[in-house]
């Protein structure tokens, strides 16, 4: 079997550590440990007699719902088959542009998708000091991001308008671009695609969405996941938040029912699922600061400052060999970062889990690398 691109593949885990799936603890994956929430299983339940009937093509009830907790009419508001479907027809889209501009370390799923339809990709590393680190990583919090200047010396170079992709919280950095650090940009560019997955983690007071300006941009895009937040990645549900012509000509280009029954059932549950919301954002700061001291106190590693529910963490020991090692001796998965180029064998990354789960991934590191 070979070497997963993505985190969360149990079944490559438990071929390695000769064990059940179900037995692996999963650090690979940036998946809340707290659900899905019991609003999920409610709403699936009630909707399995539905399953002989095609799905609404509009999605008519569940954009409402998602345009309620957007604060959007629900024109603005387009479901897709996880994030990963809406991504496809952004990435169409840059690649009609002269150029796209790709903040990296980058998401291995959006070089793909530029590849796929011929996107001309200027890279803008955030990986730049003389020790390896990252431009503008250290002091940030979610109070005080990095810039973006990273970005200046390329758009100088610029000739015509093109396109920017990008993610915030940025993954695998997990750092926090300020709203106001992203805004002189849409100026800049004929489209901005901004990838919000794992904005949800932090509290409304804390977020640096750009959610709040979509309708004075027709050049911005912004994406959302609903899997990682509420604990269902089985489901595939994102949406997109746009301009309605950019929408309907998404809608037109996919397939009519890409959201299942089920999975839009589940949608409209959680975004009015106020209580796991309130749950999730008390768990993950004490939960993220127990793992980040954690890491810190072992020899050798040296955790990122983070946003996002993960941390990304250097190490001085191969992390491909880490991950075996982990695997073998304690049936524990970190994600390798070998899928990103600038990163290699020098980093890996881990989800932020429950306390006692964070201390078992601890406690193997030390055995490990002591």
């Amino acid at each position: 079997m070979n070497q997963p691109k993505h985190g969360g593949n149990l079944a490559w885990a438990a071929t390695l550590a000769g064990c059940p799936p179900s037995s692996i603890l999963d650090f690979s994956a940036s998946i809340s440990p707290l659900g899905p929430p019991p609003s999920v299983n409610t709403a699936i339940h009630s909707h399995l007699g539905e399953l002989r009937n095609y799905p609404d093509p509009s999605y008519s009830s569940l954009r409402s719902q998602l345009g309620q907790a957007c604060s959007l009419p629900l024109e603005w508001i387009l479901p897709g088959n996880g994030a990963a479907e809406l991504l496809t027809w952004a990435g169409w889209e840059l690649s009609t542009l002269p150029t796209t501009f790709l903040l990296t370390p980058a998401f291995g799923d959006y070089r793909r998708c530029l590849q796929t339809f011929g996107a001309t990709v200027v890279d803008c590393p955030l990986l730049g000091d003389e020790e390896g680190g990252f431009l503008g990583v250290g002091e940030a919090t979610a109070k005080t991001p990095p810039g973006l200047d990273c970005l200046i010396p390329k758009l100088q170079q610029q000739k015509a308008p093109g396109g920017l992709l990008l993610n915030n919280p940025h993954n695998p950095t997990g750092q926090l671009f300020s709203k106001t650090a992203i805004l002189p940009y849409l100026e800049h560019f004929a489209l901005v695609v901004v990838d919000e997955a794992f904005m949800d983690f932090l509290p409304p007071g804390d977020q640096e969405s750009l959610v709040t300006v979509v309708q004075d941009y027709p050049s911005l895009v912004i994406l959302r996941s609903l899997t990682k937040f509420y604990s269902m990645p089985g489901l595939r549900l994102g949406y997109a938040i746009a301009h309605p012509d950019r929408l309907q000509r998404w809608q037109q280009w996919r397939d009519p029912w890409p959201v299942n029954i089920l999975a839009a059932a589940a949608g409209e549950a959680v975004v009015q699922d106020t209580a796991f919301q309130e749950q999730t954002w008390a768990w993950l700061p004490p939960a993220r600061s127990q793992l980040f001291d954690g890491l810190a106190g072992i020899a050798g590693l040296q955790p990122l400052p983070s946003a996002a529910n993960f941390l990304l963490v250097r190490s001085r020991t191969s992390c491909s060999q880490l991950q075996r090692d982990l695997l073998t001796r304690h049936r524990i998965l970190i994600r390798d970062c070998l899928s990103f180029p600038e990163l290699g064998d020098a980093y890996f990354r881990v989800a932020v889990r429950l306390p006692e789960e964070n201390q078992r991934l601890i406690a193997a590191l030390t055995d490990i690398l002591s």
